[in-house]
């Protein structure tokens, strides 16, 4: 009688998904369009972040896509400004995955090239584990969230292209340890732009915008190489 075997068989089961972002990606450089996978927690101040870029450059169009789990009424305060936005609801789902940004973009359909922020849901874990077809990773954090956060979820960290610390003008009146929070986010991501800001009161913004600009003039010139 033969000896049973046990064959393990491994799938990536992201496969299909990383397809798609790949995909996404090259249609998005293709039509000379920078896309920006913005991440952070709940009340980290990601669409006050993008609203106040927005308006830092006014001399390239600009687009969203609005993540929530319900709701639109980010999506309604940006319209309000002239913002083309187009709103997903995953009605439970922790992140975005590229199949439901792929589907957004024929909503919304850009022409122009540009930028396109990607607000994703508010979570620190599930959006870094994702490629949704983002150019860049750009991570929402504020001093109000404490300065452990890089030791607590260090995915997200080392994972961003660009980290903003957001609500800086709250400092005084916090207990945020600028030096220990700097220093988990250098043993994740050594090179990384640590911006700070305040958004609301636009406190920072003109660098992260000059940023954004020179990385969108990038992939303007692979567009047209």
């Amino acid at each position: 009688m033969a000896d049973n075997k046990k064959i393990e068989i491994f799938t990536n089961i992201l496969q299909r998904n990383d397809q798609i972002a790949e995909l996404t990606q090259m249609q998005m450089t293709e039509q000379g369009l920078l896309s920006i996978n913005v991440m952070g927690a709940p009340g980290a101040g990601k669409t006050s972040v993008i609203l106040s870029l927005i308006k830092e450059m006014t001399e390239m169009k600009a687009y969203v896509i609005e993540g929530d789990i319900e709701s639109d009424i980010d999506t309604k305060k940006l319209r309000e400004q002239g913002i083309e936005t187009i709103q997903i609801n995953t009605h439970g789902a922790c992140h975005l995955d590229a199949p439901t940004l792929a589907a957004a973009l024929q909503d919304l359909r850009p022409l122009q090239e540009g930028v396109i922020f990607i607000e994703n849901i508010g979570n620190l874990v599930c959006p870094a584990e994702f490629q949704i077809g983002e150019h860049i990773k750009m991570l929402v954090v504020t001093v109000t969230e404490g300065s452990d956060k890089p030791y607590k979820y260090p995915l997200a960290f080392e994972k961003a292209d660009i980290i903003i610390l957001n609500k800086i003008d709250l400092l005084p009146y916090v207990d945020f340890d600028e030096n220990y929070f700097m220093a988990g986010v250098r043993g994740l991501n050594p090179e990384v732009l640590v911006a700070k800001v305040t958004a609301k009161q636009n406190m920072g913004i003109k660098e992260v915008a000059k940023w954004i600009e020179n990385k969108t003039t990038l992939i303007s010139q692979e567009l047209y190489l």
